[in-house]
């Protein structure tokens, strides 16, 4: 059998990014144990930096082992017990996953859903609110990965606490890429994943509790279904002082993880914000001169993964295909009813960049030239560089 080799590939789909170089070189580091006190410090080093990221003093915040798969099913098992109500806003793929996993722990979903690619309003939560009372929390996707969708948060967060509910938030494809308030926005759980706007591989699950969460979680009616994901146990080894061991942690892939904190804390959240806001703007501009609109409406739409409908004169699965097969380039297709509608483009992390958007585009325009609907070459770099020279927003 022989080595294997990984094609070169640019990642513009809804995941997983680029990985930076220094990153790939942290994994690299050697193995020390996972109670050696060299790498007990690394552990507190990424709870600082992650605090830091989701703007938080929370004191249980780490990096959890297993992807934000992992970290979704965790943070509803732990709060949510049989018996319990949880309203859960669906808008596409993931909030059907977290009222999935509410039923499948003995909760019971009170769904509220929108036609995919529009958001959930705060008095729809209202409402469910106060039709369901008592209601143990309310679960919400914050940067929805299948439809680009950006969902507010801070006014859902006041109803919550009016109604004693906790906020379950999923920042998968927020955190790092647009701003998490965790404390100022009143959020008790919310998880992410390392391989989005973190430009990670894909293994970690970061995720933050609130006092008022850590609290439901210790004391529970019945233990948590799950002991790998039982968070009153881990809470115990990452604790920053006499860590009790849970597990043997993912050393390698926690050295990649303090090392993306690390160029993250470099850039500064703000000029990174504002990187991914450029860049997906000058990308909407160009693939909007090709006919590509917007699923999401235009205050609600996310700079991190762009959704774009696909005008039935396209064949999107061969337009995938060819980008992948000529160019190299990774873009991701529509889930669930919006399968062969849509594309979805993630400039996240370190995939989002000028050069990066401007190669995307001259590639989909030549895909197009030979495919017979572009008639107007150039038109779509033209708009993005318009917007890089300080143009308007599309």
């Amino acid at each position: 059998m022989e080595n294997f080799i990984a094609p070169p590939r640019l990642l513009l789909g809804p995941g997983p990014s680029i990985v930076h170089p220094r990153v790939l070189q942290a994994m690299a580091t050697p193995l020390v144990g996972h109670l050696d006190p060299t790498f007990l410090a690394v552990m507190t080093d990424i709870q600082i930096l992650l605090r830091r990221l989701f703007s938080t003093a929370n004191q249980f915040t780490m990096a959890g082992s297993g992807t934000g798969s992992a970290g979704m099913e965790a943070a509803v098992i732990n709060v949510v017990e049989p018996g319990d109500t949880v309203i859960v806003g669906i808008n596409g793929v993931f909030g059907t996953r977290l009222a999935a996993i509410v039923e499948r722990c003995g909760g019971k979903a009170i769904r509220v859903e929108v036609p995919w690619g529009q958001v959930i309003e705060p008095y729809m939560i209202a409402t469910a609110l106060r039709q369901s009372s008592p209601v143990k929390a309310v679960a919400l996707v914050h940067a929805e990965t299948s439809t680009g969708a950006w969902h507010p948060l801070e006014s859902i967060s006041a109803l919550c606490r009016t109604y004693n509910a906790l906020l379950i938030v999923d920042a998968v494809t927020s955190l790092g890429g647009i701003p998490v308030e965790v404390d100022r926005w009143g959020i008790d759980v919310c998880y992410s994943a390392t391989q989005k706007c973190l430009s990670c591989p894909p293994g970690l699950a970061p995720l933050t509790l609130s006092a008022r969460a850590l609290s439901v979680v210790k004391n529970r009616r019945s233990p948590c279904q799950r002991w790998y994901l039982d968070l009153s146990l881990i809470a115990d080894y990452w604790t920053e002082h006499n860590r009790a061991y849970h597990h043997t942690a993912p050393i390698s892939m926690l050295y990649a993880l303090r090392e993306g904190l690390r160029l993250i804390e470099e850039e500064g959240l703000p000029a990174r914000f504002a990187r991914h806001q450029l860049n997906s703007r000058a990308l909407l501009a160009g693939l909007m001169t090709l006919g590509l609109d917007p699923l999401p409406p235009s205050d609600r739409r996310l700079p991190t993964l762009t959704c774009v409908t696909i005008p039935a004169n396209i064949n999107e699965a061969d337009v995938r295909s060819r980008l992948l097969e000529m160019f190299g380039i990774e873009i991701g297709g529509g889930l669930g009813p919006l399968k062969g509608k849509v594309w979805r483009i993630g400039l996240m992390g370190e995939s989002s960049t000028e050069a990066n958007v401007l190669t995307l585009l001259n590639a989909v325009e030549e895909i197009g030239i030979r495919s017979g609907w572009v008639s107007t070459p150039g038109a779509a770099l033209q708009a993005a560089a318009h917007v890089y020279s300080g143009g308007e927003k599309p």
